[in-house]
């Protein structure tokens, strides 16, 4: 196993020669979540969409959004101070990044990964101890239902559709990233598994203008992916197809990618998957992994550990170490594994058939 770039022991931040015993992160900690509600509840109450065409006052924006003025002001001001909007001569503007993911008719937003993190991720964190105590997700609990986990709060295509969009966000911040930190120069076709709007593949084909890819989802996805590929100057080679990729005969490719899929799942699912890819693959053809990798030592990111409760919380799943996903994939059949690392919220696993 090989890392092309460096990880570091940890990613808490260092104090500013403060004492040992310092309460600020403490303090800090006992504030984060406030500042991820105001967000949460700016983005649902139509704030940022509202100063989309112009800048507002806090009244005219209460006015228009149905909320009391004092109030608004006060959240105006808290997104002021969160660096997510500007205020000049009384009237509040959106700043570049909230115009950029914040906004529900950007192509890069994030509204709906965020409306998802605020009408559900939000409750089922208020259950992290009882998930703690059993192991075991919490929507049962939270919300009555024992799953199929994903389909469960994607009842209409809009729902779906809003959520893929806000994933897309996350996607369009990490794909150019990756394929560009991951040599694919070797491969022919890329098909991603589970791609959802294509963003992994649509980068990997426009990095590499040789590639082929295809974007491999459920059918309700479809609309979407078709809609988002066609929109990639490689859309000549890229291909949308429907099916499950625990059931279905997977398209054939010299390399399949997973996305954000393998935390999703339990260990025996994982395995019965990557043995379907394996013997699908050519030999020489490859599987390439994003995840966030967990440090040997378990000191962090601090993204990769807090993703893994959500993983608790949420799935069936968890993140995982480089040496993890290492055994998972050799037991699989796979044998040269290279790791890529890198500061956005995706890391690159790539694992090679044959010697």
């Amino acid at each position: 196993m090989t890392s092309n770039s460096p990880v570091p022991s940890s990613n808490v931040p260092q104090s500013r020669d403060l004492p040992s015993d310092s309460p600020e992160i403490v303090l800090d900690l006992i504030e984060a979540f406030r500042r991820s509600k105001v967000m949460f509840a700016a983005v649902q109450l139509g704030v940022f969409d509202a100063l989309q065409a112009d800048s507002a006052t806090a009244e005219s924006l209460a006015a228009r959004l149905e909320c009391q003025p004092a109030s608004m002001r006060t959240l105006l001001e808290s997104c002021v101070t969160l660096g997510l909007l500007k205020q000049h001569n009384g009237s509040f503007s959106n700043t570049p990044s909230a115009s950029k993911y914040l906004t529900s008719t950007s192509p890069q937003r994030m509204t709906g990964y965020i409306t998802y993190s605020n009408n559900v991720m939000w409750h089922m964190w208020a259950n992290l101890e009882d998930a703690i105590r059993t192991g075991h997700h919490r929507w049962k609990q939270t919300f009555g239902t024992d799953g199929p986990i994903f389909s469960s709060f994607f009842r209409t295509p809009e729902a779906m559709n809003e959520f893929l969009m806000g994933m897309h966000g996350f996607g369009m911040i990490t794909s150019p990233v990756l394929v560009k930190a991951m040599d694919l120069s070797r491969f022919r076709c890329m098909c991603d598994l589970g791609g959802a709007t294509g963003h992994w593949v649509i980068a990997a084909c426009e990095q590499y203008p040789h590639l082929q890819g295809i974007v491999f989802d459920l059918p309700n996805a479809l609309e979407l992916a078709k809609s988002m590929t066609a929109q990639s100057s490689a859309r000549d080679r890229l291909s949308v197809v429907g099916g499950d990729f625990f059931n279905d005969p997977l398209p054939p490719a010299d390399l399949y990618a997973l996305g954000r899929i393998v935390h999703d799942w339990s260990e025996d699912k994982i395995r019965k998957l990557l043995k379907r890819i394996f013997e699908a693959l050519p030999e020489g053809g490859g599987l390439m992994i994003g995840e966030k990798i967990i440090h040997e030592d378990r000191s962090g990111p601090r993204w990769a550990m807090m993703q893994s409760l959500n993983m608790l919380v949420c799935t069936e799943g968890k993140e995982r170490s480089a040496s993890e996903y290492e055994q998972l994939l050799r037991k699989a059949g796979f044998s040269s594994i290279e790791v890529t690392t890198t500061s956005v919220p995706l890391d690159g696993i790539l694992a090679i058939k044959g010697k």
